[in-house]
C-alpha cells in the first residue's frame, strides 16, 4: 500500500537529522539536503576500514571510511567530499576516485543515500584520526585477514556496519 498520495510532515527536525512522517510511516531523513560518501579503498590485497565510536550504538563501529557532503561547504560534491574525508579519517589521499553508485543504508527507517565511491592510487600522507575529536582508528587490513579481524574486534565489543558484507571474503 503506497503512501505517496500522504502529505510529508516534519515533526521534529535539529542540525543534521529531521523526524518526519508520511501516512502511518515514521522516518528519519538528513537535513538539509546533506548527503553521505563512503569511500570502498581496497588496494594491494588490503581494504582501509575506520573504528569509531557511535553513540546511536553505544559502541565502536568498524566501518568504511565516510563523511557528509556539503555538511561544511554546500557546494562540494561527492568526490569532493570522499578525498577530503578519505585524507582526514585514514591518512590516506586516492590518485584517482570513482563513483560506483548510490545506495540506501535502512531504506525502511531512514531516507539517507550514501554515494558509494573507489578509492584507488593510496598513499599515506598523514596519521588520519578525524577532526574535532572523531578520535578515530585506522587499520589497514588483509583481504584475507578480514573475517578473522572482524571476529576479534566483535569479541572486543565492537559492532559492525553492513557494507563491509561488500568486501571479498567477508561473511556474517
Amino acid at each position: 500500500m503506497s503512501s505517496d498520495n500522504e502529505p510529508e510532515e516534519i515533526m521534529w527536525q535539529g542540525r543534521f537529522i529531521t523526524a518526519k512522517r508520511k501516512g502511518k510511516w515514521e522516518y528519519v531523513a538528513r537535513a538539509r539536503g546533506i548527503r553521505a560518501a563512503v569511500i570502498l579503498a581496497v588496494e594491494d590485497n588490503h581494504v582501509l576500514l575506520v573504528e569509531q565510536y557511535r553513540v546511536p550504538l553505544g559502541a565502536p563501529c568498524i566501518e568504511l571510511p565516510a563523511g557528509l557532503i556539503g555538511d561544511q561547504d554546500t557546494g562540494e560534491d561527492a568526490l569532493t567530499s570522499a578525498a577530503r574525508e578519505l585524507e582526514e579519517e585514514t591518512g590516506y589521499r586516492a590518485a584517482k576516485l570513482d563513483i560506483i553508485g548510490e545506495f540506501f543504508s535502512s531504506p525502511g527507517m531512514v531516507s539517507e543515500s550514501f554515494t558509494l565511491v573507489r578509492a584507488s592510487g593510496l598513499t599515506r600522507v598523514g596519521d588520519g584520526g578525524g577532526v574535532d575529536g572523531e578520535n578515530i582508528l585506522v587499520h589497514r587490513v588483509a583481504l584475507d585477514q578480514l573475517p578473522a579481524f572482524v571476529a576479534d574486534k566483535r569479541a572486543e565489543g565492537c559492532v559492525v556496519d553492513v557494507k563491509l558484507l561488500m568486501l571479498p571474503g567477508m561473511v556474517v
